[in-house]
């Protein structure tokens, strides 16, 4: 037995991300019970969110249901970027391409850096005085 949608997750530093995308007859992303444009505030997160359905050129028209936690609305925005390019990937292979080359399949490593001892932030230190 097949199921009609395709789930993926995509991750940006502590932000996760769930989808599940199944075909339709109009594209469409949900995000937390939410429209994309209602969820992230700004209309640059709301591209950024959608990035990955308008660079996949020949996917068809699917509706993304979408459930994100952690992190912030950027790093959300980006692990949404991330489970749809993963999802499209895998419905339609021909547009693996195209996604890989626009690096939405990669996840970006980059995160926090930890405080270490002694100091007031990862690299910062008190200031010093000779005398």
């Amino acid at each position: 037995m097949t199921s009609s949608f395709i789930t993926a997750v995509g991750r940006r530093k502590t932000a996760i991300a769930t989808v599940r995308m199944m075909p339709a007859e109009k594209s469409s992303v949900t995000v937390n019970g939410k429209s994309v444009k209602e969820y992230f505030k700004t209309d640059e997160r709301a591209k950024i969110a959608e990035e990955a359905l308008s660079t996949a050129e020949g996917a068809g028209p699917y509706a993304v249901t979408a459930h994100v936690e952690g992190g912030g609305t950027a790093a959300q925005a980006d692990a949404l970027r991330h489970a749809i390019s993963r999802a499209l990937a895998e419905a339609e292979p021909n547009t693996r391409k195209a996604l890989k080359a626009a690096t939405f399949l990669k996840r970006d490593p980059r995160a926090k850096e930890r405080k270490k001892p002694g100091l007031v932030k990862a690299r910062k230190a008190k200031q010093w005085s000779k005398r």
